[in-house]
């Protein structure tokens, strides 16, 4: 359309128009409303019955996909389900099974680390028997079981991923998988007592890589390989001292 006006007449002219002109809102995008577009076509509490059983259904694909991963992808996703509720894991030992009793603390890549009211246990997948909820206690989903996310930790994570999850457990958990060794790593100079299927040894974790676990025990130290590890678990400073007073008096008494 011909308007007689020059190029930049015309455009001085338009965004003077448009300066005049009054927004129309829709109300339907006006602050506080739902987004207009939904995750699905069905109702809230059929989608997520719906996702519940996708995810499932892709799980049971993905370990028949790989026998071989198939104990591990399932005790996995049921630790990461029951996350900070009690649980009891059969432990394979020469030949019984033991059992253990905590909460879920942590779900790495190859292990859980349970919790009680004193101690740590650390279980490598391929020790775990099978695993259940301890008859009596609900079955529910708490509060624990999420993160709150607040506005400086959403620029934090934003500006500086790396450094900002690597200074927090709970993030780590958030967004890695850990392997034993690693979390290990993290836990040096931590007394423990590492149970094998040969013996137990009890001592401070000095170092963790690819070859094994070592514990710098008052005399000397020990590598353990991570096939033998049958479950670590944190000692008290009483038993510390106790064990440490004990090789002393061996020592130096030959007794």
């Amino acid at each position: 359309m011909k308007t007689g006006m020059r190029h930049q007449e015309y455009i001085k002219n338009l965004l003077e128009k448009r300066a005049h002109e009054q927004k129309k809102i829709n109300p339907i995008h006006e602050k506080g409303e739902k987004l207009t577009s939904p995750s699905s076509a069905t109702t809230l509490e059929e989608n997520k019955l719906l996702t519940e059983y996708m995810e499932q259904v892709n799980l049971q694909k993905l370990a028949n996909s790989m026998p071989h991963q198939k104990h591990p992808l399932f005790l996995k996703k049921f630790f990461k389900m029951k996350r900070n509720q009690q649980v009891i894991v059969y432990v394979k030992k020469d030949d019984s099974v033991h059992e253990v009793l905590g909460r879920v603390s942590t779900v790495g890549r190859d292990f859980v680390m349970l919790n009680n009211l004193t101690d740590r246990i650390w279980i490598p997948y391929t020790m775990i028997e099978s695993a259940n909820i301890p008859s009596g206690v609900p079955n529910f989903t708490n509060s624990h079981q999420y993160f709150l996310y607040d506005n400086e930790l959403k620029r934090k994570l934003m500006t500086n991923f790396g450094d900002t999850v690597a200074k927090r457990d709970l993030l780590k958990q958030q967004f890695y998988e850990e392997t034993l060794r690693t979390n290990l790593h993290s836990w040096r100079g931590l007394w423990v007592n590492v149970t094998s299927n040969q013996t137990n040894i009890i001592g401070k974790i000095e170092s963790s890589d690819k070859k094994g676990l070592t514990i710098k025990k008052v005399f000397d130290g020990n590598e353990i390989p991570w096939a033998e590890i049958t479950s670590i678990l944190s000692i008290s400073s009483f038993t510390k001292w106790k064990y440490y007073s004990k090789e002393i008096w061996n020592k130096f008494f030959n007794i």
